[in-house]
């Protein structure tokens, strides 16, 4: 906490205009509304912000986490030790260029979606109901309904370790995972290539997904999408669903009674309910079937 508190103090000195939070409940910050205080957040609203947290903290000797919208993320309950650079809402802009959307890393997937719309482009029909950043939707390489990032990211631009701007091409994706899957480089934005379409049938097709979304997803609570990653040759919803384990709760999380894929706080869970509960799955569709499922979320402890 002691190097916390100096990293606070510098840059505090260096940015005062930074938007720092010491001591910051994470329940407000991601989407199953769960988490403890984090030792201090940093929410630049420009790269000079963002890359002054960055080398303000590799001179600390201080690793960073970065995060976006939270849509992806658990955090423990007791909180955190650490310091995390959250890059929504500031870093937030859009821009086109014929064909080419330039967008920052904390632009929530739904509008830029609706932006491509707006603009007659087609290519992020697919992203407009997943609920996260463009940044976190690059290193994991979201996707839905056969469209994914790596279908229409080109160009990103990030930071290292050391707070310098690096603009990158080779993205190694693969089934949730990039190349800034290992979380070392904190992702700036990206350059994006649609395709010119009609504005009617691309807000058709974002209304069909939608429809679909919410006849077969639990929207109504708070959770981080998608529990677990698609075992190779299964679905993970169908072999949890085979086990008899819809509606199955722990504490405050239940396995969704109206998508077994899907792990929820039915009110008052915690990230120790959570984990308990995908490790009662896990164990029983493991001894159930022989598939090990694998979390797609994050945890932070």
């Amino acid at each position: 906490m002691e190097r916390i508190e100096q990293l606070k103090q510098v840059l505090s000195n260096r940015c005062p205009d930074l938007d720092l939070r010491a001591n910051e409940p994470m329940s407000r910050y991601t989407s199953f509304r769960v988490g403890g205080p984090a030792a201090l957040m940093a929410l630049p609203k420009t790269i000079q912000e963002a890359a002054a947290a960055v080398e303000t903290a590799a001179e600390l000797g201080i690793e960073p986490f970065f995060m976006g919208n939270g849509s992806n993320l658990l955090v423990a309950d007791e909180g955190v030790d650490r310091f995390l650079i959250r890059s929504t809402p500031g870093l937030c802009g859009c821009q086109a260029k014929g064909t080419t959307l330039l967008a920052d890393s904390g632009i929530s997937l739904a509008r830029l979606a609706m932006t491509a719309r707006d603009l007659g482009l087609t290519g992020l029909e697919f992203a407009h109901g997943i609920p996260g950043s463009l940044g976190g939707a690059v290193t994991m390489n979201a996707g839905a309904y056969g469209g994914e990032m790596a279908q229409v990211v080109r160009e990103v631009t990030c930071l290292t370790k050391s707070g310098q701007v690096e603009r990158v091409e080779e993205f190694d994706f693969g089934y949730r995972h990039s190349a800034f899957s290992d979380g070392s480089r904190m992702i700036l934005g990206a350059r994006l290539e649609l395709e010119k379409g009609e504005t009617e049938s691309i807000s058709a097709r974002m209304a069909e997904l939608a429809q679909q979304r919410q006849s077969k997803q639990p929207l109504e609570y708070p959770s981080a999408g998608s529990m677990f990653k698609r075992p190779a040759g299964h679905f993970a919803g169908a072999l949890i669903q085979e086990c008899g384990l819809k509606g199955f709760t722990v504490g405050g999380a239940q396995v969704s009674e109206k998508h077994a894929g899907f792990v929820i706080n039915r009110g008052g869970a915690t990230c120790g309910d959570i984990l308990a509960l995908v490790e009662q799955v896990k164990e029983r569709v493991f001894a159930h079937t022989g598939v090990m499922l694998e979390m797609e979320v994050k945890v932070l402890r």
